[in-house]
């Protein structure tokens, strides 16, 4: 039995922290199909918090989810395949 993306979870388990890569898991729906997606605590805090320290990276993503499946999305029609690892590039400028 082949290992899910993203360590196996049901993709429509709730977004959580995977502690040993430092990043926030989710899914995101699409056409029909959950796209598993991740982005890091790093990413999180530089893009939305700059210069926070020990912001939790769940509040942060809970705070800016729409913008992080919109970029999942923009990805996702660009051709990337799962699981999309957002980057600092891939979300919206302030």
């Amino acid at each position: 039995m082949s290992e899910q993306p993203l360590s196996g979870t049901d993709p429509v388990d709730p977004p959580f922290f995977h502690e040993a890569s430092g990043t926030v898991r989710f899914w995101v729906l699409i056409d029909g199909q959950h796209m598993g997606a991740s982005i890091s605590k790093d990413v999180l805090r530089y893009r939305f918090r700059p210069g926070a320290q020990g912001d939790d990276p769940m509040e942060i993503y809970a705070q800016y989810a729409d913008q992080l499946e919109a970029a999942v999305r923009r990805r996702a029609a660009q051709g990337s395949i799962e699981p999309v690892m957002l980057r600092e590039f891939d979300l919206p400028r302030g």
